[in-house]
């Protein structure tokens, strides 16, 4: 499974690429905001050093200004995921800019008839929105399931991208259920690392060595 990082923090998005944890990035307005900088200039930034697809969402609600706008996006960097509201006007926007042979990822899924839709509309990602659904009482979990049942009995070659990843097992669980990608925080990602065993492993091992009175260097 891919790894992207749902940030528009450059800082933390560096630290992860290091790591080799970041296959790609997305934003979206509220990360805009929260970064403080202009969209084209923190897209631009961040497509200079992630090589993967860096989704820049489009925030006109007519398919024509959503066409216009996902054109403007698609000039900062060739590895631009257009980022799509999964609406009709969305799905429009879609079928033209994939037509026009530009990566596209169409948000905020949230059952599997509009995951459907979108990879009709030639979608390059889906991203079902796991979190918001658990918010509600419904399994987010169960939509990651039917997409993949869905586009594997037909071929359908658009990814799923798990989104409103909010924790370590959403993560494994998105995993198990196949999903191609999920994006997540970077803190989350972080703490895909921890483990209590892991710490009281470390800690016995540490104080058993000072018994030894031995150094390494």
């Amino acid at each position: 499974m891919k790894f992207f990082v749902d940030t528009a923090d450059v800082a933390a998005i560096r630290e992860l690429h290091e790591l080799g944890m970041v296959d790609g990035v997305t934003t979206n307005p509220s990360l805009i905001l929260k970064s403080g900088r202009d969209i084209i200039e923190v897209t631009k930034e961040i497509c200079s050093f992630v090589d993967g697809p860096v989704s820049a969402e489009v925030v006109a609600l007519q398919a024509d200004a959503m066409i216009a706008e996902g054109r403007r996006l698609a000039e900062i960097a060739p590895n631009i995921a257009v980022k799509l509201p999964l609406t009709w006007d969305g799905l429009k926007a879609c079928k033209v800019l994939t037509g026009e042979g530009k990566m596209v990822n169409v948000t905020l899924c949230f059952s599997p008839n509009q995951a459907l839709l979108a990879a009709k509309a030639g979608a390059t990602f889906i991203s079902p929105f796991i979190g918001r659904l658990d918010d509600i009482n419904l399994d987010g979990m169960e939509l990651i399931r039917d997409i993949r049942q869905i586009y594997d009995n037909y071929d359908f070659k658009t990814q799923i991208l798990a989104a409103s990843i909010r924790t370590v097992n959403h993560v494994t669980e998105s995993a198990v259920a196949g999903a191609d990608v999920m994006t997540a925080p970077p803190e989350v990602i972080r703490k895909l690392a921890n483990h209590p065993l892991t710490d009281a492993g470390l800690a016995q091992f540490m104080k058993d060595w000072e018994k030894t009175g031995q150094k390494i260097l």
